[in-house]
């Protein structure tokens, strides 16, 4: 009885833990099992991504919008320019004892001269590309020819250290120095080739020390906290500072993720839009860029005629010397209607005002006048005493009449009939509006025009 309740339990055991493998594969298929490594404390391979390089023909944020669909602390790593054995073995031997996969861009003149370098990168479980058959940087400025030559004659050098097998080639090709440009991509993406740029760079092709080149690696992935590393599996300085990279990588949980060209035989990894971004946005964040505006397909292509010269003003002097300088030729006119010139009825004006109206005579001065009226006599009577009943003559002299300003500005003291206890005379303006004299009399010159009055 016992025994048959152990059976039973070894049998129940056995399907539990076959269905939960199956359900892992099924949802992370090609995923590196953690007993696959001998070392038990390596960084390791935490998943394997499929992508289909169609749907994604540009990726890296260095130079395009998208990258690989990574999670927070997801690095790939790849490596340029080989097979060369002195370093590449290394660079083989530091991935193996990590347990890590990455991604090698071969150039075709070195497959040819080591072609077994790509079969060990092959049989280690490692992606490769191509990295053109040269490694020219001026693939940005080359014509169509030249492209398909350098990315034609590196996928059959790799190939055929190969032996033929184009399963092993992975449809992936990094643009040497990174010099991107419309023909090469164009001709890529119609080989259904995907063009990988990266996320972050090491600096290793420069001539730093291997402390610089572990400093910017780490540096540059914190800052991103994913994507792609570039590094280069022909160079001393990567040899040593690969070890320490990866052991802070895992001391600083990040994990590895190994990338693969979908097959029909091996779907791509399902994803969303979004994920294809570095910094995706979110529903709590709002979106700071306007999205793009589609390319509209439009049904008809007729467009209105361009206006002409002559419907503009002639006298607009930039437009015509921009026109002379720039030989633009005279387009067909326009059917458009021309704008009619309406006839301003004429306006009545009134007749310009003769010169003389506004002149003002040189000699005429203006003085102080005071109009003849009652109540100027009775200030006059005031002045002169009570004795004097009618207005006096005007005592104007010669010399004052021949200096009216004078007179006319000086001080009244009518008011108090004396200044200084001299008994003063205020004679009343004449007729023809004379200046007003104020003057000083002495008792003999008083008596002396008293006999010359002449009565009203």
């Amino acid at each position: 009885m016992i025994a048959n309740v152990l059976v039973m339990i070894r049998k129940r055991s056995r399907t539990v833990i076959g269905a939960a493998l199956l359900g892992c594969g099924l949802m992370t298929p090609y995923v590196a099992l953690a007993a696959d490594c001998p070392n038990p404390n390596a960084l390791g391979t935490s998943r394997t991504l499929v992508v289909d390089p169609t749907e994604h023909p540009r990726i890296g944020t260095m130079q395009y919008p998208e990258t690989l669909p990574l999670a927070d602390h997801e690095v790939v790593l790849t490596f340029d320019d080989g097979p060369l054995p002195k370093y590449s073995n290394q660079v083989l031997a530091i991935l193996a004892s990590q347990c890590v996969k990455a991604t090698f861009f071969t150039i075709g003149s070195q497959a040819r001269f080591n072609p077994e370098g790509v079969r060990k990168l092959i049989s280690a479980g490692h992606t490769v590309g191509t990295h053109s058959q040269n490694h020219p940087l001026t693939m940005n400025k080359m014509p169509l020819e030249r492209v398909r030559q350098e990315v034609d004659d590196g996928i059959a050098s790799t190939l055929a250290a190969l032996n033929g097998d184009r399963s092993k080639l992975a449809p992936f090709f990094r643009i040497p120095g990174l010099m991107r440009a419309e023909i090469p991509e164009a001709y890529l993406a119609s080989q259904g080739i995907q063009v990988w740029s990266a996320d972050f760079p090491a600096d290793d092709w420069r001539h730093v020390s291997p402390q610089r080149v572990y400093d910017l690696a780490i540096q540059r992935i914190e800052a991103k906290r994913k994507g792609i590393l570039l590094l280069h599996d022909i160079q001393p300085r990567t040899v040593a500072a690969l070890p320490r990279i990866l052991n802070t990588l895992k001391e600083r949980g990040y994990r590895i993720v190994h990338v693969v060209p979908a097959t029909a035989d091996r779907p791509a990894t399902p994803t969303e839009p979004q994920q294809w971004l570095m910094h995706p946005p979110t529903e709590t964040v709002a979106t700071t860029r306007w999205p793009k505006i589609p390319n509209f397909v439009f049904t008809a292509t007729r467009t209105l005629p361009a206006p002409v010269f002559a419907d503009m003003d002639w006298r607009d002097a930039d437009i015509l010397d921009h026109a002379q300088h720039a030989r633009v030729a005279v387009p067909v006119r326009t059917p458009w209607p021309q704008p009619q010139l309406t006839l301003l009825a004429p306006v009545s004006t009134l007749p310009i005002p003769a010169a003389d109206v506004f002149r003002v005579p040189e000699a005429l001065d203006l003085t102080l006048l005071a109009a003849r009226s009652a109540a100027s006599r009775r200030l006059a009577q005031r002045a002169t005493g009570p004795a004097v009943g009618a207005p006096r003559a005007q005592a104007i002299s010669a010399q004052q009449a021949r200096h009216p300003k004078q007179a006319a500005h000086q001080i009244p003291a009518a008011g108090h009939g004396r200044i200084h206890g001299t008994p003063m005379r205020v004679a009343p303006p004449a007729a023809n509006n004379a200046s007003v004299r104020i003057a000083k009399r002495t008792p003999r010159a008083e008596a002396s025009a008293a006999g010359k009055r002449v009565p009203d």
